[in-house]
């Protein structure tokens, strides 16, 4: 995984952090940005814009399989009910 550089929106983004802000965001920190950070290749300000846009990364797809996710529920619903409505009328069927 190469680490591209950070884009000014989030470089933007990252310089209006609070220090608390910045410190959570850089506990969440792995692989290469931290060896990176820690090496003193990237700047504290670098490391945050990249993380910020991981974790916009990581959300974005996060919502997109709860989407998927919840659509199967709905369709499994769906089916099942079908399915009870079914059985109901097959049984008021029965009993005529």
């Amino acid at each position: 995984m190469k680490i591209k550089p950070a884009s000014e929106e989030y470089l933007e983004k990252a310089q209006k952090l609070t220090e608390e802000e910045s410190e959570r965001l850089l506990s969440r920190m792995r692989g290469k940005p931290a060896r990176k950070l820690e090496d003193n290749k990237l700047t504290t300000l670098e490391a945050l814009a990249i993380q910020l846009e991981l974790d916009d990364e990581l959300l974005s797809e996060w919502r997109e399989n709860m989407f998927a996710i919840r659509e199967q529920e709905e369709k499994k619903a769906k089916a099942k009910e079908e399915k009870a409505k079914a059985k109901e009328a097959k049984e008021a069927k029965d009993k005529t």
